[in-house]
């Protein structure tokens, strides 16, 4: 009679605590579903044109899931480090990683013609496209997407781009789904990364 009632207790307690993950999942998704429907005002319309003469607009980005990085070829160390952690989020991810689109959007239209920045995004990967604009273009892209940028003069005459470091990821509708940060380890990235491919 004692073994029975232990039986019993044991699965009771195992019934209730399949029920409260049921119920912790549950309540995640729904925390998922209103964070993903608040509006977030990152992304919009904007006109420019990938390193191989094609025009690419907000309308591009729908049907697909995108990533995009903000950055110039002359750049010293943030944007050939991120580029390569691209390349190789991307590839962690296998054949996931096709079902996501990587931009690289110049903020030097000064020096970044589109051979210049098919030369250098090829560098790190054949899938990542250099989007290049004038600087009315450039400019209304990086409103949209809140993206800082300014000219910094050097003494010598020449002159580098300070410029945000995030990566934003937009899903299948063109919207804003998250970003990663330049603090976010590989780890990290690469679930976000999952997560826009199984969510976005």
């Amino acid at each position: 009679m004692k073994l029975r009632n232990i039986t019993i207790g044991f699965a009771a307690a195992a019934t209730i605590a399949v029920t409260a993950m049921a119920v912790m999942e549950l309540q995640r998704r729904q925390a998922f579903e209103a964070v993903q429907n608040m509006p977030i005002d990152i992304g919009g319309p904007f006109t420019m044109t990938a390193h191989d003469g094609t025009p690419v607009t907000e309308e591009s980005l729908k049907g697909r899931r995108a990533l995009i990085f903000f950055g110039f070829t002359f750049c010293p160390d943030v944007c050939p480090t991120t580029l390569n952690e691209v390349a190789a989020w991307l590839d962690e991810l296998g054949e996931d990683g096709e079902l996501i689109d990587p931009y690289f959007v110049s903020v030097d239209p000064a020096r970044d013609t589109p051979e210049r920045m098919a030369e250098y995004a090829g560098y790190f990967s054949p899938r990542i496209t250099g989007l290049v604009g004038t600087e009315e273009q450039l400019a209304a892209m990086a409103s949209s997407y809140k993206v800082y940028y300014a000219r910094i003069d050097l003494d010598d005459g020449d002159y580098l781009m300070d410029h945000s470091a995030a990566v934003y990821l937009m899903d299948g509708d063109g919207r804003f789904y998250d970003a990663i940060t330049h603090t976010a380890t590989f780890e990290e990235a690469v679930a976000k990364l999952r997560l826009l491919v199984e969510n976005g």
